[in-house]
This record gives C-alpha cells, structure tokens and sequence, in this order.
C-alpha cells in the first residue's frame, strides 16, 4: 500500500480546524503579548514545534508557509509594523478559512490590513491555485489535448503570474510544516523557498528531524505521517537540503536537548533552522578583506571556501557583507578599512567547523546565539 500524502494530511489538519489535536502539539513557550491579540480559537487550533516569529524583523515581507489557522501569521503582523507584510500560504480550506475568519478583526486591532491568506501548496509558490480553479472551471479536462492545454498554462501561468514572485520576500518562515511535504517534493519545496526570496533574504524554519533515516515501513503509516513523524528530515539531511539549493549561513540556532518522540528507536525533535540568502557577487575578489579568528584551526563555509584562523582573506563586497553578517556571529574580523555592512540576520552560530561539527550536534552546547 502507497499513501497519499496529501489527502492523508488534508484530512487530518481538517480535524484539526474543527477541533484540537493534541497528538499534533509541542510544548513551546510563546511570546504571551503577542498572543494578547489573537482569538483564543486561533491559539487552541495551532500546530507547531517552534516559534519562527521571533525572527521577524519591523518592515519585512513575511512569508508563512503552512500557515494553517493564521496564529503565526498574526504574531508576526505585530512585530513587521505598518510598514511590513505577511503573507500565508495553506493548501487546507478549513486551515484558511480559520485564518480568514478573523482577518477584518485583527486588521481593527493592529491599525492596518497587513495579512493576507493565499491557497497555494508551498512547494510550488508560482503556481496561483485560485487562477486554476477558474482555468479548470472553464477548460474541463476531458481528453489528452485539454490536459497538455493546461500543462501549458501552468507554465506560462508561473513564468507570467507567479503566486510568489521571485525576490519577494525578506524572510520565510514555518512551523512544523516541510516534513508534511511529500519526499519526493522537498528538494522543489527548497527551491523555492530560495526563489523568492531577495538576496539576503533570510530563513527560520522550525520543523521535526530525526537521527537516522526513517524507513518505508514507517512512511506507509497515515498517522505518523500527519502526525509530523514518517516526513521528518534526517538531521544532517535537512541542513543539506538548504546548501544545495544554494544558502549560506545554515544552521540549527535552537535545538531541543529532549526528544519529542522515539519511535523504534528513532529520536524525533523540534528544531529551528535559520539560513540566509547571499546576495549575487558585484564586485571582484580582492576588493575588501577579513580574518577568521578561531577557535578551530580553519573552516570551510557553505560555498567551499577555506579560511585559516589568523590568515587574512582577500574576498569581493558581498561576501565580506555576508561573511560579517549576524549569521555568523562575530567569526570573522573586519580588516577592511572601509565600514562594512554588517545588518542583523538570522541568529545562528558561525560556519562549520572542518574538524566535521557539521551535524547540527554541536548547537546544543551553545544554545541561542541571540544571547
């Protein structure tokens, strides 16, 4: 037997709109005065593993994949201002009509309308699920032809009028949603999270790994499945993910010392992993200059790069920008003597160490580097 991941998990998270799931919840500790505003059926019928709200910066474009009943949409309409926007994407109508229920409400206690609810799935953010329904509403699909015509509208539909532009969005954030995304879908999942993205754009995603694989035996299941389990990255699997796709700064800026569950000896847990988007190189290599201070003996980033501690570094504009970047914590010294752009990101600790501290292990000893 096969399952169908996206039935199984419609399904489940329909429940979930009408009544509290408890099997779906992980105890996390929330912003109280952020919660102040949100309509108590929001908070009781809200399912994460994390709070990626707290990376939400005043005037970002905000983007919530999975935003299920609209709580961390909300929260983080408090923390853009009047000069920010959120943007949640579900694909589960009982999720977003939650959501939009109290839309008008919130809009009256924050001053402004500065959330929205779009019907989309998250591993395809150009394609504008509304504008299919009215293509399929008027060009059924009964025959070959109609359903190559619609491929091609798909196309053009993506390329002409993406859901989510490219270079969007300043932060994209979800909780407890991309192991809810079929295998098979998640390297796309991750691309576009990067797609729409601005260079320098940041990421805050706090989802379930797991210690080791999770086998076919355990995918099958339809209850582990949309109960966050049977989906989950392997751990190393899901920092891996976002390199590929081409982000830097990865890392796990929280990680939860006690597991969630273990199941056949599987050790799942809450994680929040935080990236940035580089920004595309516009100066040559040489023109600023920096100095890896230690404590290891050399690291290597996430574009290959090898720095020796104490050894200076010729590198272009972006990447002195990038490597200074609160991502990085203070790793690198600035040599240059020119001031360099150094805004905040994403809090996480700096890059990998070469000595193979690159299994997400290590974060647990240092914590939050928001400290």
């Amino acid at each position: 037997m096969t399952i169908d991941v996206e039935i199984t998990v419609s399904e489940r998270y329909s429940e979930g709109a009408r009544e509290r799931q408890e099997a779906l919840c992980c105890p996390i500790d929330y912003d109280h005065s952020l919660l102040a505003l949100l309509p108590q059926e929001i908070i009781e019928r809200d399912y994460g593993c994390g709070d990626p709200s707290r990376y939400v910066r005043p005037g970002d474009v905000v983007l919530d994949l999975g935003s299920g009943g609209g709580k961390i949409c909300y929260m983080a309409a408090q923390l853009v201002g009047e000069g920010g926007q959120v943007i949640g994407v579900d694909m589960n109508d009982d999720m977003l009509a939650l959501a939009r229920k109290h839309q008008a409400a919130m809009a009256d206690r924050l001053g402004s309308d500065r959330v929205r609810f779009i019907k989309g799935y998250i591993q395809d953010l150009a394609l504008d699920i509304d504008a299919l329904g009215n293509y399929l509403a008027a060009n059924p699909v009964r025959q070959t032809a109609d359903y190559t015509a619609l491929k091609t509208w798909e196309q053009r539909q993506r390329r002409d009028a993406p859901m989510i532009p490219a270079a969007s969005v300043d932060l994209v954030i979800s909780n407890c949603v991309l192991n809810l995304v079929a295998d098979d879908h998640k390297p796309q999942l991750v691309k576009e999270i990067y797609r729409v993205l601005r260079p320098g754009g940041r990421v805050a995603i706090s989802d379930i790994v797991s210690d080791r694989a999770v086998p076919q035996s355990m995918k099958q299941d339809p209850d582990l499945w949309s109960g966050c389990i049977s989906g989950a990255f392997e751990e190393s699997e899901f920092a891996n993910a976002f390199a590929t796709a081409g982000f830097s700064g990865i890392c796990y800026d929280k990680w939860d010392p006690q597991p969630w569950q273990v199941i056949e000896d599987i050790t799942f847990r809450s994680v929040t992993l935080t990236a940035v988007k580089p920004a595309v190189d516009t100066q040559l290599a040489g023109d600023r200059s920096l100095m890896y201070r230690g404590p290891f003996a050399a690291v290597i980033d996430d574009s290959g790069r090898h720095f020796v501690r104490g050894v200076h570094e010729s590198v272009s504009a972006d990447d002195h920008r990038l490597l200074l970047d609160a991502a990085y914590g203070d790793a690198f010294i600035d040599l240059t003597n020119t001031a360099a752009a150094n805004p905040a990101a994403s809090c996480c600790a700096g890059p990998e160490s070469v000595s193979g501290a690159q299994d997400g292990r290590q974060a647990t000893s240092h914590g939050s580097c928001c400290s």
